[in-house]
Formats: structure tokens, C-alpha cells, sequence
């Protein structure tokens, strides 16, 4: 008798098993971090000053996409630049947005608002995780063409003039 129970809680724990590892490869799959050539498109985003932007809203547009955090001192560097270059970017048709991994809104929220940037930022959101994967780098940039192929993907702090670079995937000019 005692060995019929030992076989149907062996049963029933391979099955918890099963079901836990399954669905541990799902999220993993679900949050695995874009590489170049593959195909995205974001979710609606709430930027920080309220601007909703819908889902399909970068569609036929290039987009930089950099991800930070108010306590990345690396991302503190480097934002300065990234600033640099929403200004020049904006006139030339590429868009830049800014991911916040911070745990607190409102951390993110004052570190924009002491450094006066004005570069678009949001929150990273459940379902902007499910389409960019999970962060391992800080800071991380993501080059996306107007076809919503992944450019380039640059991991770490970039120089000054590696940043300023990125203005070369704005729109060529009809001139």
C-alpha cells in the first residue's frame, strides 16, 4: 500500500517538476534580450510626462533605445550625450527613447528632473520587458530601423563621440 502512495506522489512531483521547468523556460524565452537582425515592436509606452505612446508608434521610424538607472554611474556618464544627441536627433527624424530599470518610479523621475533631461523616458514595464528581454548591462543601447530590425546592440558606457555617432541612422535627406 505504502508503495502505491510513494508512486503517486513520485508521479505527482515529476509532474510539479515539469510544469515548474516549463514554465521557467517560457519567461526565459519571453524576456531573452533582442539580438541584431531580429524583427520588435514596442508596446505602448507612458513616457514620464504623461505622453502616451501607442503600440506601433516607432513603426517606419528609427529609433535609438537606452537603457538606464538613476544609481548607474556608468549610465550618469553617459547620459549627458545621450541628452546631446535627442537634441540633434530630433530635427533629423531619428527618435530616441529611454528605458529606466530603477525600482522606483520616483527615483527615476528626480534623476531626470536634477539633470534637466529632456530626452523621452519611461519606465521599463512588464510588457516593454516582454518584447526587450531583461536587462544584464547597464547602460545598453539598442539601434532600431525604420523596419523594426535590430541595427545594432551596444552593451556598456560609450564614449562621447560614439553617442554623438548614432545620428548617423537618422533618415538620409531627400536634398
Amino acid at each position: 500500500m505504502w508503495l502505491n502512495k510513494l508512486a503517486v506522489w513520485g508521479v505527482a512531483l515529476g509532474l510539479a517538476t515539469s510544469l515548474a521547468v516549463t514554465s521557467v523556460a517560457a519567461t526565459e524565452v519571453a524576456t531573452s534580450t533582442p539580438v541584431v537582425g531580429d524583427t520588435i515592436s514596442l508596446p505602448e509606452i507612458t513616457l514620464f510626462d504623461g505622453t502616451r505612446l501607442p503600440e506601433g508608434y516607432y513603426q517606419d521610424k528609427p529609433l535609438i533605445v537606452v537603457y538606464w538607472a538613476s544609481w548607474c554611474p556608468f549610465c550618469a556618464r553617459q547620459n549627458p550625450y545621450v541628452q546631446q544627441l535627442y537634441d540633434k536627433a530630433r530635427t533629423q527624424g531619428l527618435e530616441v527613447l529611454t528605458i529606466s530599470i530603477d525600482r522606483k518610479e520616483s527615483e527615476a523621475r528626480d534623476y531626470i528632473a536634477e539633470n534637466k533631461y529632456t530626452f523621452p523616458s519611461a519606465m521599463q514595464t512588464p510588457e516593454i520587458l516582454q518584447v526587450m528581454g531583461k536587462r544584464r548591462v547597464i547602460p545598453k543601447v539598442f539601434v532600431i530601423g525604420a523596419d523594426g530590425k535590430v541595427v545594432e546592440v551596444i552593451p556598456g558606457e560609450m564614449f562621447e563621440e560614439d553617442v554623438l555617432d548614432l545620428i548617423k541612422y537618422a533618415p538620409k535627406s531627400s536634398n
